[in-house]
């Protein structure tokens, strides 16, 4: 991806967009090369710096550009220019011809090509761009058409402009009720290890009650079987029984997750960290993908006569290289994050005596993965691109399908997205194990995935156990901080009576909550997951005795027990 941007840099695409070029290919405020066949390229454009268009309100929004021809100009145009005698006066006085370079300035209002290869009159006010050096109008109404079918929805829409009016006023709140949502994600981290219990036995107790509840209900109205009706409740029972302890180790893995938080708080900032990574990275995406936009072969469209930049052949599939590589590193960048907390939960766990931790955790498990497992993480963002890819093409071809295949093909597509996203679910479980597993014995990733998958296999009820019941109590603190979040923001918005003018604002308050809850507890998932692997692995090498004690904690080892 770095070749791709350094060719577009050193095939000129990125000058181009930066700098901006004519209709004739010639890049402005600089010296240009002819092409063949093209007349007027070549020019030297040294002190030519800025891009007019000819006719600025020619957009044509399917495409999402300006259809009009192009010129470097030495000076945007300062006022308005009603006549053509305007635009020689302004050619005269600034030395900046806005008319095609071939029309000679002073005989702007005598010549007939004057219609076609001189701007649109009048020609409104221009400043340039900042960085870009486009002249753009001073005054926006010169898009009216371009905004038309937008402005007309929202002004014929009293609804729409109540829900508008309603965000405009509650701005402050909004903010407010959002940085609410954040502290209180911040604080659930820390406190749920004391709730947690409550939450579990409150749901197994929930789950047994409402079996004998059914079977009661059931069992008066068909007295004749009652005996096979009891029966799956019976084996239910039997069941919860049977899984009390790897509900205890569920609630235990819970308590020590919160202790970890607190001995390594940076954890938190992890979402903060990896959001800063993702936009980065976006940034720089969308960058490369604008040059590729201007890079390629010059071509003269033979509708319109001016030149456009396009790639052929082989340098075509570079921007399908680009958009591969925007999956691959997004998912490199997340992985990179599971990383680099299991590495510092498995320093917690594995220090016996937590007053001896590393002064940075953290930090020495970013030194780490830089160091030794980047082919790790590599590999594994790999293979979850390898399903991705097949996963949004079929998703691609659905939508554009939509309406026209018939049932069977359109149930064969959703199979298939279906099949792909669990196989794609499930392979991020296994990477995230195998990122701990490589944390722990800092073994390659197919070493680690297949000892991450054996110890899994061997503790199958436990992680069925740690799954289930984790993800909904984990489930309940998003509710719960959604649910907090929501009460505020109905008392904050409640002088507005008007309930069109504060629902807008509520909702996006309860999107945002939801986003951030999931955010922190997801990074709260992966200490549990890679807590539970130690755990896996501290029990299978040690056994208490002296010179094999447990490296866990005593509310595992009471679970243990």
């Amino acid at each position: 991806m770095c070749g791709i941007c350094g060719f577009t840099i050193a095939t000129g695409g990125a000058a181009r967009l930066v700098f901006g070029y004519d209709s004739y290919g010639n890049t402005c405020g600089q010296r240009n090369e002819p092409i063949e066949g093209v007349r007027l390229s070549g020019l030297d454009h040294t002190d030519r710096k800025f891009v007019f268009f000819l006719d600025p309100c020619n957009i044509d929004i399917i495409q999402r550009k300006i259809k009009s021809m192009a010129l470097c100009v030495s000076q945007c145009p300062t006022e308005e220019l009603a006549t053509y005698y305007d635009l020689k006066r302004f050619a005269m006085i600034n030395g900046s011809e806005l008319c095609s370079y071939e029309l000679p300035g002073h005989k702007y209002p005598q010549l007939p090509e004057r219609f076609e290869k001189c701007p649109k009159l009048p020609v409104p006010e221009s400043k340039a761009l900042p960085v870009f050096n486009r002249c753009t109008p001073v005054d926006i109404s010169c898009y009216a058409k371009f905004a038309e079918a937008v402005v007309t929805f929202v002004s014929g829409n009293s609804m729409l402009n109540r829900l508008i009016a309603g965000v405009a006023a509650s701005k402050e709140i909004i903010v407010g009720l959002c940085l609410l949502a954040l502290v209180l994600s911040m604080i659930l981290m820390v406190i749920i290890r004391y709730i947690s219990a409550v939450l579990v036995w409150i749901l197994t107790a929930l789950v047994v009650l409402g079996s004998l509840g059914k079977s009661s209900g059931l069992g008066w109205c068909f007295l004749l079987l009652i005996s096979i009706l009891l029966l799956p409740q019976g084996i239910l029972l039997l069941l919860m029984l049977f899984m009390r302890k790897r509900v205890a180790l569920t609630i235990a893995l819970f308590h020590v997750a919160g202790k970890v938080f607190i001995h390594l708080p940076l954890l938190a900032l992890q979402p903060f960290c990896t959001f800063l990574a993702l936009s980065l990275f976006w940034v720089y995406w969308i960058m490369v993908l604008l040059f590729l936009g201007t890079t390629g072969n010059p071509e003269k469209n033979e509708d319109t006569g001016l030149v456009e930049f396009r790639l052929t052949g082989a340098l075509q599939y570079m921007t399908w290289y680009h958009a591969v590589g925007l999956i691959w590193i997004s998912e490199f960048i997340l992985a990179c994050q599971q990383m680099t907390v299991a590495g510092a939960v498995v320093t917690y766990y594995f220090t016996r005596d937590k007053t001896k931790l590393p002064v940075t955790p953290i930090l020495s498990s970013v030194l780490r993965l830089v160091r030794y497992h980047l082919g790790t993480v590599a590999k594994g963002s790999f293979i979850i691109t390898l399903v991705k890819i097949p996963r949004l093409i079929l998703m691609y071809i659905h939508n554009q399908l939509k309406g026209k295949e018939n049932a069977c093909a359109r149930c064969m597509l959703k199979t298939c997205i279906c099949c792909l996203w669990c196989l794609e679910k499930c392979l991020n479980y296994l990477n995230q194990n195998a990122y701990a597993a490589t944390a722990i014995n800092s073994t390659s990733f197919c070493t680690s995935a297949r000892d991450a998958f054996m110890i899994l296999v061997e503790n199958a009820l436990r992680v069925a156990t740690i799954n289930t019941i984790g993800d909904f109590v984990l489930f309940l603190g998003k509710i719960l901080i959604v649910t907090c979040t929501a009460f505020a923001g109905v008392l904050a918005l409640n002088y507005q009576r008007d309930y069109t003018e504060w629902v807008l604002p509520l909702i996006i308050v309860c999107l945002f909550a939801f986003l951030v809850a999931h955010c922190f507890l997801s990074i709260f998932e992966i200490v549990v997951d890679v807590l539970f692997l130690c755990f896996a692995i501290d029990t299978k090498y040690n056994n208490g005795t002296p010179g094999r004690e447990f490296y866990m904690d005593k509310a595992l080892m009471v679970s243990h027990r």
